[in-house]
């Protein structure tokens, strides 16, 4: 019985010598990691070198179509045998429709009246001239009537040919053709429509007609120029395909950056309208300084390194640029033959931590 107080007073005896210890411990832990991390030795250091380094600028890229073409009525009318479908593939003279109605089918008949005419006075004219022409050797008509007569024909012959191409002009009114080969985007109009002049009844996208648009933003638009190569990576995990910048149009895009235009750098590439993905365009080779990764530190936002000099460690603000494998290439803030610490750089940055410390009351 006697000995649980023993046991008990022993305990709290104990409990007062053991928190020192620890403290001690934590303490001799602390000021350790101090000294430790206050200076970086030689075999935690490197010395940075310069080398050749590719930077690359990186945007968002969409397919789009260079220009679309809208298939409009020269005349009013109402759409007949109207087959056209979106997606669907048309060639150049292709007939997609045909245009009816009181007003054009009376500017056939007129054209086809007028023709009949001019006809008939060229047959008349030349007619004329024949027998003149024959009657000149035996001196029943004059020279200055032969001349008359061919230039009556010449005129007749040119009213003929105006009257023909004014009925075909009107013939080709009532037929709605692409003007070129590609692709149906959207349809305007349906099959017995009555449309205006002028009104649009279709638009085609023109055959290998597409290219990729890029929106790059700030300092990033300085260094593009026209020729430029890089790639274009499918978003759907398609092959990446060579492009080459083929526009600047010079004008702010609506979130404030430029579209680029580019196109396939060798072969004709099998895009789709709307395809989206990666654009990566290579900036030309410059030296540049490479450090490991693992001595890069990251604090409020910007980038440092651990130099290692005969006055000491101290910090050194940098701008990181391209990776390559374990290596980051700097692009300012370090200069070649810098020894920079590698091992432990982070907690060499932030040992004034532990010189700050203070054990709690």
């Amino acid at each position: 019985m006697k000995l649980i107080p023993c046991s008990a007073e022993g305990e709290l005896r104990l409990m007062p010598s053991f928190g020192a210890v620890a403290a001690a411990v934590f303490i001799t832990f602390i000021a350790g990691a101090a000294v430790a991390f206050a200076q970086a030795s030689d075999a935690d250091v490197v010395t940075v070198q310069s080398s050749p380094a590719t930077s690359r600028l990186v945007a968002y890229g969409q397919v789009a179509p260079v220009v679309v073409v809208p298939v409009s009525a020269a005349e009013a009318g109402v759409v007949t045998g109207f087959n056209a479908r979106p997606g669907m593939h048309v060639r150049a003279g292709q007939t997609l429709a045909h245009l009816s109605g009181p007003g054009i089918d009376s500017l056939l008949v007129q054209g086809e009246a007028d023709l009949r005419s001019a006809q008939s006075q060229l047959d008349a004219a030349e007619k004329s001239l024949a027998i003149a022409q024959q009657q000149l050797p035996a001196h029943l008509t004059t020279r200055q009537a032969v001349q008359q007569a061919q230039s009556a024909a010449a005129q007749a012959r040119s009213g003929q040919a105006g009257a023909q191409s004014r009925l075909n002009t009107v013939r080709q009114l009532m037929t709605i053709a692409s003007p070129t080969d590609g692709v149906v985007l959207q349809l305007n109009a349906a099959d017995g429509a009555l449309i205006g002049a002028g009104q649009p009844i279709l638009t085609v996208q023109p055959a290998n007609g597409l290219w990729l648009q890029a929106n790059y933003f700030g300092a990033d638009l300085a260094a593009i120029h026209v020729g430029m190569t890089g790639q274009f990576a499918p978003s759907d995990g398609g092959a990446p395909v060579k492009v080459r910048v083929a526009s600047i149009p010079g004008t702010l895009a609506a979130g404030g950056g430029e579209s680029i235009a580019l196109e396939p750098a060798g072969a004709a590439a099998s895009w789709l309208s709307g395809e989206s993905g990666t654009v990566t365009l290579d900036l030309p080779a410059r030296q540049m300084v490479a450090v490991p990764t693992r001595a890069l530190i990251l604090n409020q936002g910007k980038w440092w390194v651990m130099l290692h000099t005969a006055a000491g460690d101290r910090a050194q603000q940098v701008v990181p640029g391209p990776v390559a494998g374990w290596q980051t290439f700097i692009v300012n803030g370090l200069a070649p033959g810098a020894r920079v610490v590698v091992n432990n750089a982070y907690l060499l940055f932030h040992s004034s931590i532990a010189e700050q410390y203070q054990i709690p009351d």
